[in-house]
């Protein structure tokens, strides 16, 4: 059975844009595929642990020789790993705060960057192992940040599309929802513009 990850992670509850743009193309791409799943992963709600010492040397001790601890922040991080691996498509949606993603995001990937499962080193260098899969980021800014003078400012995208390509996602489309502080008119334009792309991108896929 197919299944799409919906990772969310705005602050803003029923107000976030970008979670509502991601749910509907989560939903317009089930609905493209009869029988499959949609996976939600809700960042705000159950924020995931941020790595700390016992996660950082859990991963690297054998499991019958972990703390209770470890095992529990390492369970986390497998169980996360294990939802990605599971998924054929990957839905993300973050707000730009700071010039950059949630840090509940960030927690995301921490997790799922696992040398040995979900990225490998050898004699060519880093290889990504999470690979066949298709990636939507939905992003929403109060300003435009996708061109123009605070286009540099935008850390988020570049990151994500870094972070994704070293595990080896890189078919990675972005559907951006911005100036939405611009003004009612301009907001509605923003969710607008962006419903309508998911409506292309998931008849495209």
């Amino acid at each position: 059975m197919s299944s799409i990850l919906l990772v969310t992670s705005s602050p803003r509850g029923a107000a976030s844009h970008s979670t509502r743009v991601a749910t509907e193309l989560a939903q317009k791409l089930q609905a493209k595929t009869p029988g499959s799943a949609i996976v939600k992963r809700d960042l705000a709600s159950q924020p995931l642990p941020h790595i700390d010492a016992d996660y950082s040397s859990g991963i690297y001790t054998p499991v019958e020789s972990r703390s209770e601890r470890q095992q529990s922040v390492v369970g986390v991080s497998d169980a996360i790993v294990d939802e990605l691996f599971a998924a054929d498509s990957i839905v993300i949606a973050t707000g730009l705060i700071n010039f950059n993603i949630s840090s509940t995001l960030k927690a995301w990937v921490d997790h799922i960057a696992r040398a040995g499962k979900t990225f490998s080193y050898g004699a060519e260098g880093p290889k990504g192992l999470v690979t066949g899969k298709k990636v939507y980021i939905v992003i929403a800014s109060g300003g435009v940040y996708s061109s123009g003078p605070a286009a540099a400012f935008d850390h988020a995208v570049p990151y994500l599309k870094t972070a994704l390509g070293f595990l080896g996602m890189t078919d990675v489309e972005v559907i951006r929802i911005e100036g939405v502080a611009m003004g009612p008119d301009a907001e509605a334009k923003a969710v607008s513009s962006a419903l309508d792309l998911t409506s292309d991108l998931a008849l495209a896929a």
